[in-house]
């Protein structure tokens, strides 16, 4: 394992700038998002009902670890990302009003509001993401693989929290990966807490990408949320991959500056009144002030983009339809398996 600290001399001013303005634009998109949230939840808090329906897990807090690693990638490359996705999704070109709208599970939504905030799909920037704890590792490593076949330079990228990096899915998916050295990157998003439980009560290792040596690839911990630092290790895993060098697995001390989901009450969080001072993006925007990267001027024309991009995202969603109950069994299948299976039917009925 290697410890990674930031080279602020690798990076232009237009390159730190375009990551802060990442990370702000994430911030700003989970900051509506939460507000929109608990808009009409009421008394009870029903999480069925309301504008925004269902479990909410923000990403805020994480932004370094997206605007890192996306940083690197085009929309042809693949990543495969958690229940906690918004991030990822933003700093690797999704579409805003359309993911706004699959979150207020709305017919303009990218899986036509059937899927949630946990299920964003876009086919358009290969991305994807899943509930399901390290299922996205198994994905990844077939996108890496067809990548692989046809040829080119395009990786997959699988992220996953540091809770998932104990499931039997991405332990073979690493084996995999490295025997048939396909062209993909893990990332461990290690907010300490896998739910509620703290990595040194479920994980025997004190570091994640000890595990790497494992699996003959190289492992690497970045610390302090350190969106350049994120950025350093990224562009060498990357570099790996596209050159057909191999996977790399970078673990990432991040933060999780809200609860696991909305409603969650952190009693188990023994450090929560410290958790606001340890915000990535003023500290970031400290570091570049005083580097002469940022002014205020560019600090309110940053936010404001964002906030006009964000609001438009949430009135597109609120505007758009919601669902009719009659097309409840649509889109289950793809046509021609339906098709096939008419076909089978009345062949059937004729024999």
């Amino acid at each position: 394992m290697t410890a990674t600290t930031s080279n602020p001399g690798t990076l232009s001013a237009q390159d730190r700038q375009e990551l802060y303005a990442t990370m702000v634009l994430s911030r700003t998109f989970e900051d509506a998002i939460l507000r929109e949230y608990h808009a009409d939840k009421g008394p009870g808090f029903d999480i069925g009902k309301g504008l925004v329906p269902g479990e909410m897990h923000l990403s805020s807090g994480q932004e370094p670890v997206a605007a890192g690693v996306c940083a690197h990638l085009t929309t042809d490359d693949a990543v495969t990302a958690t229940h906690r996705p918004h991030h990822f999704a933003i700093a690797h070109g999704m579409d805003l009003n359309k993911m706004a709208a699959e979150i207020f599970g709305r017919t303009t939504g990218f899986g036509k509001g059937r899927g949630g905030h946990m299920h964003l799909f876009d086919p358009d920037t290969h991305f994807s993401c899943s509930g399901i704890i390290a299922e996205g590792a198994p994905p990844a490593l077939g996108m890496a693989f067809a990548f692989k076949r046809k040829g080119g330079n395009h990786i997959a990228v699988s992220v996953v929290g540091e809770g998932a990096a104990n499931q039997g899915a991405f332990h073979e998916s690493l084996n995999l990966a490295a025997l048939w050295n396909l062209p993909v990157v893990f990332v461990i998003e290690d907010n300490e807490w896998a739910i509620s439980v703290p990595r040194s009560k479920s994980t025997a290792v004190a570091s994640n990408a000890d595990r790497a040596s494992g699996y003959g690839m190289p492992g690497v911990t970045v610390e302090g949320n350190d969106v350049e630092a994120v950025h350093a290790a990224a562009g060498e895993a990357v570099r790996r991959a596209r050159a057909g060098e191999g996977p790399s697995l970078i673990e990432v001390r991040t933060l999780r500056l809200l609860g696991h989901f909305e409603g969650d009450a952190q009693g188990y969080r023994p450090e929560l009144v410290e958790v606001p001072s340890w915000d990535p993006i003023p500290r970031y925007e400290t570091v570049l002030i005083d580097a002469g990267v940022l002014t205020s001027d560019d600090v309110s024309r940053i936010k404001g983009q964002a906030s006009e991009r964000v609001e438009t995202a949430i009135t597109f969603a609120k505007d758009s339809p919601e669902p009719d109950p009659a097309d409840l069994l649509d889109n289950i299948f793809a046509d021609s398996a339906l098709d096939n299976a008419d076909s089978a039917l009345d062949n059937a009925e004729e024999d």
